[in-house]
């Protein structure tokens, strides 16, 4: 049995290999409002939502995602939690430019997002509720499933809590 090659050099050296200089990044594009200081870490002068008052404790952004309770009952777990994740990615991609999204998903709190997962009971329900949602001018993703083609949940964009709540108190924590 052949013995392991040793490394030539220790691993803090190796990873000095892989450094980039700061002209690798001379292609990237950013959002117009960031500053890159000479250390290439992101920083922001102002936020980057500035139609928008940051949210206060009590009325933090947030995603709600609603899942149909029949099919929780009847499909694998993996394969519902993953319409829901469609949706929300969905709902989010189609409004990135939308100053909530992009506070919501900003550098400073992409790691504490805020997220409530409901359920309804059905099929009827969820299309009652992406009605009202729509009637309400609230954005969200009501998302179908091919080739199947009916919907199995919906995701709205990222929301301060006091815009959007009223709409989701009836429903069940999932």
């Amino acid at each position: 049995m052949a013995a392991l090659a040793q490394p030539a050099c220790s691993f803090t050296t190796f990873l000095g290999c892989f450094r980039p200089s700061p002209r690798s990044f001379s292609n990237i594009r950013v959002h117009p409002s960031w500053n890159l200081s000479t250390s290439m870490s992101l920083q922001s002068s102002e936020p980057v939502a500035t139609k928008t008052d940051p949210p206060t404790d009590d009325d933090v952004l947030l995603q709600y995602v609603v899942l149909r309770r029949d099919l929780i009952d009847k499909w694998p777990l993996g394969s519902v939690v993953t319409q829901g994740c469609h949706a929300s990615v969905s709902a989010i991609w189609s409004h990135k430019d939308d100053p909530h999204t992009l506070q919501y998903c900003s550098p400073d709190n992409i790691d504490s997002m805020h997220k409530v997962t409901l359920e309804v009971k059905g099929e009827t329900q969820i299309l009652n509720l992406s009605e009202k949602l729509l009637a309400a001018g609230i954005a969200h993703k009501l998302w179908i499933e091919q080739p199947e083609n009916f919907p199995t949940c919906l995701a709205t964009k990222p929301y301060p809590k006091s815009m959007v709540s009223p709409f989701f108190k009836k429903l069940k924590l999932c």
